[in-house]
């Protein structure tokens, strides 16, 4: 051990960096979205000569939320409990707003304190866990639907070729084109490899319904995530249970506090639920969710945010998978050196490299600063 339980949380700093999407004519877009550039809001923890970053992706006024309300919860607080700190946040932030940019803002900040504890012990945030796994598998996720089709094949076929056996499109923006781009994507990875749907939500019941069943009669689809809203448990109930039985129902990555799963856990309403460790209240709140998914039998995913859930979710009992986001995976090698990449369709934390094993390339990410200042040499 290199620090001591006296060692006290000196100061929180924020940045956020916006980088442009790669999408056809600078766009990309999926069932109920379109975007021009993903901003990740990042925090450093300093303690004990170390420091500690985590992150989000979210708006800027992320980053004013945690310097306004959170960087004053945290400073002073000890180095090595990070869960204590966390209550303290919450609670904080109980008139300011605890879902969506309060939750977000807990999360980044957690997730520094988290990488802050495992830089300190000298072990890999992994190991600081109670790891239930060495490795978390991987899907492959981008697909978007505006992508057109040469592009989206040869992206989830590219995937298969690395030795990721399972790939995700987007759909129902147009779904009178969804046939054709299905059976490209069918015939370009073949057919052994599972094949995953995500609609974010864009249609009714009766149209998730049909879909469901022709995505699994046409196409083998094995999950489709967001049929209706997540907002709509009542409707991911009613396509789970009337839908195809080989066929998933999943849901939970805009889950920010624990009563969000819990409603998708009611009935259920999911088959496999989701949870983003950059949205959920970060470690600190995962882990929680990890104890409600595992108490009801359910398997939880981890919605991209590559870098920290490679080793967030080795703590997952019911550990299923993570999404293997384009944008994501993209926005976090321009800006960290250490990242992870697949080998054998997962993700393997690295034994030697404390925390996340992360370093900010601070050269590289300062054209994309729009919040902060880079800290002096």
């Amino acid at each position: 051990m290199r620090a001591s339980a006296e060692v006290e949380v000196e100061g929180v700093t924020v940045h956020a960096f916006e980088v442009p999407t790669d999408g056809p004519d600078g766009m990309e877009e999926d069932g109920t979205l379109r975007w021009a550039s993903t901003t990740m809001v990042l925090v450093e923890a300093h303690a004990g000569g170390e420091t500690g970053i985590g992150y989000t992706y979210g708006d800027t006024s992320v980053a004013a939320f945690i310097e306004s309300k959170l960087a004053p919860a945290a400073r002073g607080a000890g180095a090595l409990d990070p869960a204590a700190t966390w209550e303290r946040m919450f609670a904080g932030i109980r008139n300011a707003g605890r879902p969506g940019v309060g939750a977000m803002a807990v999360s980044a900040v957690d997730i520094a304190l988290w990488d802050l504890k495992a830089r300190l012990l000298g072990l890999p945030l992994a190991t600081v866990l109670p790891a239930f796994h060495d490795r978390v598998p991987v899907y492959g996720s981008g697909g978007f639907t505006n992508y057109p089709l040469d592009r989206l094949t040869a992206q989830l076929a590219g995937w298969v070729e690395q030795g990721i056996p399972r790939v995700k499109l987007k759909i129902s923006r147009r779904p009178e084109e969804d046939p054709r781009r299905l059976t490209a994507v069918r015939e370009a990875i073949g057919a052994a490899p599972q094949l995953f749907t995500d609609a974010n939500g864009a249609l009714t019941r009766k149209e998730a319904l049909y879909w469901a069943r022709r995505l699994a009669d046409e196409w083998d689809v094995r999950w489709f995530e967001e049929p209706v809203s997540s907002d709509d448990t009542t409707g991911l109930r009613q396509v789970r249970e009337q839908g195809p039985g080989r066929t998933e129902i999943a849901a939970g990555e805009y889950g920010f506090v624990l009563k969000d799963f819990a409603d998708l856990l009611e009935g259920p309403a999911v088959d496999c639920l989701q949870a983003d460790v950059t949205r959920c209240g970060g470690v600190t709140g995962l882990l929680q969710i990890a104890g409600m998914s595992a108490a009801r039998q359910i398997d939880l995913s981890a919605h991209c945010a590559p870098a920290v859930s490679a080793h967030a979710f080795c703590a997952v009992r019911r550990l299923r998978h993570l999404e293997y986001f384009h944008d994501h995976v993209r926005v976090e090698h321009l800006l960290f050196d250490g990242n992870l990449s697949p080998a054998d369709g997962a993700l393997r934390p690295a034994p030697g490299r404390p925390g996340l094993g992360l370093e900010v390339k601070w050269d590289d990410a300062e054209r994309y600063r729009v919040h902060g200042a880079r800290p002096r040499a």
